[in-house]
């Protein structure tokens, strides 16, 4: 009766174990694993010129959780290319192409666009010179020591880059060995606020509006309740699909990120789980279905993309050395895929600093479009692309109390890609690395952003 017993909840262990592993189904997570690390390492070698393994050391193996110590990978230079494996069976090939960075090649259907060269660079305008601009202020000097440092019993935080503008010139910066003024960098999600802008651009030449339907066509069906969802409701995070961001590998958005050609499809196919505009929820599902519909407005596939943001947004910022990548269908991947310098970032920043402004006057932004922006969205520390100070949120308060003015807002991106804009202090800081922890090194920041406000005065 006993070995009756031990065999029948044996039988139901196993039957609870199979079910959650369908669920959960492990296999994606290790497929997302070498699909992250293929892109990741194929952008630090062909489009950042950096030392792949030192990349996987800082950055990929920290992120890759249990995975990591399964994952090996191959770099060919002379197809500009990188296989990722887990287990010799979960693989992900990554091939960059010039001018469009790197993409995941997850099948034969699609092809990458033809090789573009760099747009010219732009003439000095007396931003920064050619050379590091290091701090001259004493207190400003210790400040950049312990943003570059790693306190004691702590995980490195592999800062790689500050930038300081104040009045529209670089104050003071400094770079990590192997980094310099001209060094791409990631962005992550920093890249919200570049399709927040090339929307923007749209709505200022009347080809789209903020409230108009998306459209999408997994949603045609009569009665589809996400027919309803708007431009401003995925660009404000609050649509209500069914499509978690976690980081976890298991999650929807990390599946799109790192196992799809198709992202924007993927995401769009999502149910809702509670009515638009009920709840806030950050997930770039929603900006690769947005920046699907912005590549229709603008027409000619990631080509007509990547012109037509060099053409509206870059090239009057002055912005040199940017790499947008898109997926295999030829959508921008907006939601993470952006690679500038920290001087282009910061200038990037100077655009939001100066309520859409270009340094020449012409205005690229609607007028008003900053202010709508950074407004709170359902009360989050999120407004349209940009985290916010000015809601009720807990990180708000404490970002304030930290010394962060009221009115200053920020792009901000996984492992510490930051760019800081304060208007009352005509203050723009962009900061990059690798760092982990809750804060991927937010607090830090605030330290180095206080100084620099008393320092630049």
């Amino acid at each position: 009766m006993a070995r009756r017993v031990a065999s029948i909840i044996g039988l139901v262990v196993l039957v609870l174990i199979l079910g959650a592993a369908a669920i959960r189904r492990p296999d994606r997570a290790l497929r997302t694993g070498a699909g992250m690390t293929a892109h990741n390492l194929c952008d630090a070698v062909f489009t950042q010129g950096l030392d792949p393994d030192q990349t996987f050391r800082e950055l990929v193996r920290p992120m890759s959780g249990p995975v990591g110590g399964l994952l090996r990978y191959r770099i060919d230079r002379e197809h500009r290319a990188v296989d990722a494996r887990v287990l010799a069976v979960f693989r992900a090939h990554a091939v960059w192409t010039e001018g469009f960075g790197c993409r995941l090649a997850w099948s034969d259907r699609y092809r990458s666009p033809p090789a573009a060269p760099a747009w010219p660079l732009s003439p000095p305008d007396g931003f920064a010179p050619p050379t590091v601009v290091a701090p001259k202020d004493p207190a400003l000097q210790a400040a950049f020591d312990r943003e570059f440092s790693d306190p004691p019993g702590q995980a490195p935080r592999f800062v790689k880059a500050v930038v300081i503008v104040k009045d529209g010139k670089v104050a003071a910066e400094r770079y990590a060995p192997g980094y310099g003024v001209d060094t791409p960098l990631l962005s992550y999600s920093v890249a919200k606020s570049f399709t927040n802008a090339v929307l923007a651009v749209l709505v200022r030449e009347g080809r789209l509006k903020t409230d108009d339907p998306v459209g999408a066509p997994e949603w045609a069906r009569p009665g589809d309740p996400r027919a309803a969802l708007t431009l401003d409701d995925l660009l404000r995070m609050q649509s209500g699909l069914n499509a978690a961001e976690t980081g976890s590998g298991f999650d929807p958005a990390s599946q799109m990120l790192y196992t799809q050609d198709d992202m924007a499809g993927f995401a769009a196919r999502h149910r809702l789980k509670e009515p638009p505009r009920s709840h806030w929820e950050y997930t770039s599902a929603n900006t690769l279905i947005l920046d699907r519909r912005l590549g229709q407005a603008i027409g000619g596939g990631a080509v007509g993309f990547r012109d037509f943001a060099a053409r509206e947004l870059f090239q009057p910022l002055h912005m040199d050395g940017v790499t947008l990548e898109f997926d295999g269908t030829g959508v921008f991947s907006g939601s993470a895929h952006v690679y500038a310098p920290a001087r282009a970032y910061a200038r990037f920043g100077q655009l939001y600093l100066r309520d859409g402004v270009a340094p020449d006057g012409r205005r690229l932004l609607p007028e008003g479009w900053v202010a709508y922006s950074h407004r709170s969205t359902l009360g989050a520390p999120y407004g349209a692309g940009f985290w916010t100070l000015d809601g009720p949120s807990r990180l708000a308060a404490s970002l304030v109390k930290q010394g962060f003015p009221r009115d200053g807002f920020f792009a901000s991106g996984n492992r510490g890609q930051r760019i800081y804009i304060v208007p009352s202090e005509r203050l723009v800081m962009v900061r990059n690395g690798y760092t982990g922890g809750d804060d991927m090194g937010i607090h830090e920041d605030m330290k180095l952003l206080k100084v620099a406000i008393a320092a630049l005065k």
